[in-house]
């Protein structure tokens, strides 16, 4: 049997982070946290593109030389349906059909979404206003005003419900939002350009918390965010 290496969380961060919380098959695109499940939990099941035996779906296109299945190349976020379904039927979904799911993904999602390039600055504003709105709503409705106090009682209801909206309504509209502005970087001014980055960042550190379990990586929300394409 393979040894099998116990998948680090920078890994797992940055897969649920490139597919926006999505399932990385371009005929599914179901969202993995779904909203019957209050937003609280995910579906997502880490799938090997190549096994890590000689045995398995597509392991006679296991790559020459040094390989490590574990690795983010190696990986492709799915719901728990596609993934029996690309295991079962190995035949049918070679490895560059996964890599170009993989690839292809954002884009995909988008054309999904309705996400698109917009040609003025006014309507990439109105199409990431919505989703800004319902973010600050609810920061404001459940945030906790001492972050520290999630330490003292995790298991609290104010907790829960908090853990619930920011996996099911803030980090998903992150992900919109980001994608949105992506398309329309041709819009935006130099300064806008480092607020972004700045904005990426603050993402990164949220889905590093709240997805991977790993705390205190989150930087401040830039608050010229609250201003873009304006």
């Amino acid at each position: 049997m393979a040894n099998r290496k116990h998948i680090p969380a920078e890994t797992k961060l940055r897969l649920f982070s490139k597919a926006a919380g999505h399932c990385q098959h371009p005929d599914c695109l179901e969202p993995l946290f779904p909203a019957e499940m209050g937003g609280d939990k995910h579906i997502a099941e880490m799938a090997h593109v190549i096994p890590h035996g000689k045995t398995g779906p597509r392991h006679d296109e296991r790559p020459a030389g040094e390989f490590e299945a574990d690795s983010f190349e190696n990986l492709i976020l799915l719901c728990p349906t596609c993934h029996t379904i690309i295991d079962k039927d190995s035949g049918g979904y070679s490895r560059s059909t996964l890599l170009g799911w993989k690839s292809n993904h954002l884009a995909a999602l988008a054309n999904r979404q309705g996400i698109r390039s917009y040609d003025e600055r006014g309507q990439v504003r109105d199409a990431v206003i919505t989703a800004m709105t319902e973010n600050k709503a609810v920061w404001n409705e459940f945030a906790p005003s001492d972050g520290a106090s999630f330490e003292y009682d995790p298991e609290s209801e104010t907790a829960k419900t908090w853990v619930q909206r920011m996996r099911g309504v803030i980090l998903p509209n992150h992900f919109r939002i980001q994608a949105i502005i992506k398309a329309n970087r041709h819009h935006m001014t130099e300064a806008e350009q480092q607020t972004f980055a700045r904005y990426q960042e603050h993402v990164r550190g949220l889905s590093e918390r709240h997805v991977c379990g790993v705390a205190g990586g989150a930087i401040r929300y830039p608050a010229e965010m609250d201003e873009i394409f304006a």
